[in-house]
């Protein structure tokens, strides 16, 4: 039963966003050791072709001077040889990386040096990279198979593993939510594990044992003192009929009934709170309860009965609905007349004429069209003693307070709003 209403935060469960979490730092982890891997092994191919070719032109050129001939594909002035090589400022053997690619030739790394002095030919020497660096491509191809292999393992394992996490975590979220409904007993109780999860659920059954202490010293309170004040009240009230008749008499009468209300009121809520109260179901029509109850209150009300295949069926202060649209309810007759008594006193007290009462199949909706219920009430919900702002008038804070706890006797949901063009509106909604 929801007494008032929550905002409801946008839900994305857990275990979905440790497992995406999971995976793209999966990613990145891959990501980054394919990128390193891939420049490591790049220059790795480059560093061995230079050496390679810095190597064949050196003994290429040993034959050449000794014997004159070409040796391991070593060329003179070569067509394809770069221009940083075709003309070196010394006669030192120097390297070139060609990014060309001529069929199954390229990229290469190039090596030259003079044959004599300045002049004479440039004996040259090309190394090709192109199988190496195929196989580094057959490498990033492998690694990023490989990956995603692995990827598509370890996620529902990460699923798994978020899920238990989300499950523990949404066994302490049910408890602190029964804890705010009046669950004073919910507790999480071992969660498994020795980590934060367990903390924070240790620490929500620590806070529901704290509020539960305080709750029941705060009620036994306010059921002794409403059986303390019970008693002089109803001999005080005796007293005032004694006095001679005049208007002090009828002031102090008003005042001792008003205060004798709220000793009974007191009693009704600590009773209540106690679980001391039992419903008497019986199966009742709902429309001509509730205009009963609206009359009894001797306030001016429309009541308006839904008719069950049709328009409205009865209007009118108090109006009694008619025999064909009576829509019958197996509920407690007395809680639910004490029920929408105090709504329609909260609406005449706190609101503004006219108060209309609508029943439509087991709904009932009480409304005034004054200021409406303030934010904080809708947001905690009514409180003893608490009225909310002062416009609304004046008044202990316990007639909504005691609906909410009938209706919450009956299995009955009391929810609190406020009308878009204004005023209040309290709708009761009677189980099935």
């Amino acid at each position: 039963m929801r007494g008032f209403r929550r905002p409801r935060p946008a839900r994305a469960s857990l275990r979905w966003k440790i497992a995406a979490l999971a995976a793209a730092t999966a990613c990145l982890v891959v990501a980054a050791v394919g990128v390193l891997v891939h420049l490591w092994t790049a220059r790795d191919i480059r560093d061995r072709a230079e050496a390679q070719a810095f190597n064949v032109v050196y003994s290429a050129m040993d034959v050449h001077r000794r014997t004159g001939t070409l040796a391991d594909g070593a060329e003179l002035d070569p067509a394809e040889l770069p221009a940083a090589l075709r003309h070196p400022a010394d006669d030192a053997r120097h390297t070139v990386y060609d990014g060309r690619v001529d069929g199954p030739l390229g990229p290469s790394v190039w090596a030259a040096q003079r044959t004599a002095g300045p002049g004479s030919p440039v004996l040259a020497v090309r190394v090709n990279m192109g199988p190496e660096l195929y196989g580094l491509h057959r490498l990033d191809l492998t690694m990023t198979v490989a990956s995603l292999v692995a990827l598509a393992a370890a996620t529902p394992l990460a699923v798994y593993g978020a899920g238990l996490v989300a499950r523990r975590l949404r066994q302490v979220s049910e408890t602190a939510v029964r804890i705010s409904a009046g669950d004073l007993d919910a507790r999480t109780g071992p969660t498994g594990g020795n980590d934060e999860v367990a903390d924070i659920a240790a620490t929500v059954d620590l806070m529901a044992d704290s509020l539960g202490r305080r709750l029941r010293i705060e009620r036994q309170f306010t059921a002794d003192v409403a059986h303390e004040l019970r008693t002089p009240v109803g001999g005080l009230l005796a007293t005032v009929d004694l006095l001679p008749s005049g208007e002090t008499e009828d002031l102090l009468r008003a005042r001792v009934r008003d205060l004798r209300a709220l000793v009974e009121d007191l009693l009704e809520i600590s009773r209540l709170d106690a679980g001391a109260e039992q419903p008497v179901r019986a199966r009742v029509p709902l429309g001509e309860v509730v205009a009963d109850a609206v009359a009894r209150t001797g306030l001016e009300a429309e009541v308006t009965v839904a008719a069950a295949h049709g328009p409205a069926a009865a209007h009118g202060p108090a109006a009694a609905p008619g025999p064909e649209d009576a829509t019958t309810v197996e509920t407690d007759p007395r809680r639910l007349e004490r029920i929408v008594s105090n709504l329609v006193v909260n609406a005449h007290r706190h609101g503004r004429a006219p108060v209309r009462v609508t029943v439509e199949g087991r709904t009932v909706v009480v409304r005034d069209h004054g200021l409406g219920f303030p934010a904080d009430l809708l947001l905690h919900g009514p409180r003893r003693f608490h009225t909310g702002a002062a416009e609304r008038g004046s008044g202990h804070g316990l007639g909504l307070t005691i609906a909410l706890g009938q209706a919450r006797l009956l299995g009955a949901e009391l929810r609190l709003d406020n009308a878009p063009d204004g005023g209040a509106v309290t709708t009761l909604r009677l189980p099935a």
